[in-house]
């Protein structure tokens, strides 16, 4: 987290220096797919197409659409010249059409350096594409992972997804800045065109509905190729799941795929959870062993370490977040600190027999 925190200051400071350097722009291709999405290409699409970037195409893939989503399309067309459709046929029998999409439009691009989003993505700002092909700046990199936020709404499930988007994005930003990446989000990367010839693109991960985004990350990324990039003007709003069944099944969908990673990959991602939940489990034995025994000292002990930590970790995640310009957590932050690892336990626990049933 600390890494993140770090980073998001020298973009803040190198902003200027970036977007001033137009001539030296690359052409970008930006790649989403849209299933059904005609809500939500109406007011995002025009955002993403009025970028302020000289040279970049804008390719949009129907994934087999059965709503108005061609109509959008077709009504964007004729004034934006930078927009290019193209379509996956409802013939087409894949396990995951997304990267059947993604394949497509990856083809179809006429740059080097791709950036993908999706159809309910709306930038932060007019710099988005700038930002995020800063970090381009080596020919070395071939991976750019930018942060994409959920937008923030009332209700305690709104909050819960954003909590849960902003430490996972903390954790998967700030363990590539410290050279381990094993993961990136779809609504906001970058990678390039070779590289993703190089690795034979999704082959081998056509078998997964999900994994367009982090298990080709977690398959090409590493140290020296990867880059970071979470400036505020660099963030891609999303928008969220209005039930608990819909977010629950996201998060279905996205952790099934997390068995696939590498290893090493599995190793760092457990660790935090184990860790955290040492702390509560110790601490809960601590408490309950004073009130037997009486011994209140071990009590105070237990409880101000886990203080401190409840404030160390208010503190960090407060910074990052005002760093990124999203909203932060008060003492609801105990709340998702217990239940978010135990619905992920539990989803994980109960993925395998819902696969039996399918």
């Amino acid at each position: 987290l600390a890494s993140v925190n770090r980073l998001a200051r020298q973009n803040s400071k190198s902003k200027e220096t970036e977007l001033d350097r137009v001539e030296t722009l690359p052409g970008v291709s930006v790649i989403l797919s849209a299933r059904n999405e005609g809500a939500n290409l109406r007011p995002y699409l025009q955002a993403i197409l009025e970028q302020d970037y000289p040279n970049f195409e804008v390719i949009v893939v129907n994934d087999a659409s059965e709503d108005d989503t061609q109509q959008v399309l077709d009504e964007y067309i004729p004034r934006y010249k930078n927009l290019h459709v193209t379509f996956v046929p409802r013939e087409a029998r894949v396990p995951s059409s997304k990267k059947l999409a993604l394949t497509l439009a990856v083809k179809a691009a006429n740059n080097e350096l791709l950036l993908l989003t999706d159809a309910d993505c709306r930038p932060e700002s007019r710099y988005w594409i700038r930002e995020i092909i800063s970090g381009f700046h080596s020919s070395k990199t071939e991976v750019v992972l930018g942060f994409s936020p959920y937008f923030e709404k009332k209700g305690l499930l709104n909050r819960f997804i954003c909590y849960d988007t902003l430490f996972n994005g903390l954790q998967y930003m700030g363990m590539a800045k410290a050279g381990h990446p094993y993961m990136g989000v779809g609504r906001n990367l970058a990678y390039r065109k070779d590289t993703f010839f190089a690795h034979n693109g999704f082959q081998g991960l056509l078998g997964e509905r999900a994994g367009d985004d982090d298990l080709f990350v977690n398959k090409v990324a590493n140290s020296k190729n990867t880059c970071v990039i979470c400036n505020p003007n660099a963030i891609t709003w999303s928008a969220p799941k209005y039930t608990w069944h819909e977010w629950i099944h996201q998060k279905r969908r996205h952790l099934s795929v997390s068995p696939h990673y590498s290893t090493v990959s599995k190793l760092r991602i457990v660790l935090e959870p184990i860790t955290r939940g040492m702390v509560y489990f110790l601490s809960l034995c601590c408490i309950v062993y004073a009130i037997l025994t009486q011994q209140w000292m071990i009590a105070a002990i237990a409880l101000g370490l886990w203080i401190i930590r409840l404030i160390i970790q208010l503190f960090v995640i407060n910074i990052a977040a005002f760093r990124l310009k999203i909203r932060g957590v008060g003492l609801d932050i105990i709340l998702y600190d217990i239940t978010l690892p135990l619905i992920n336990l539990f989803i994980l626990i109960t993925q395998p027999l819902l696969r039996k049933r399918q």
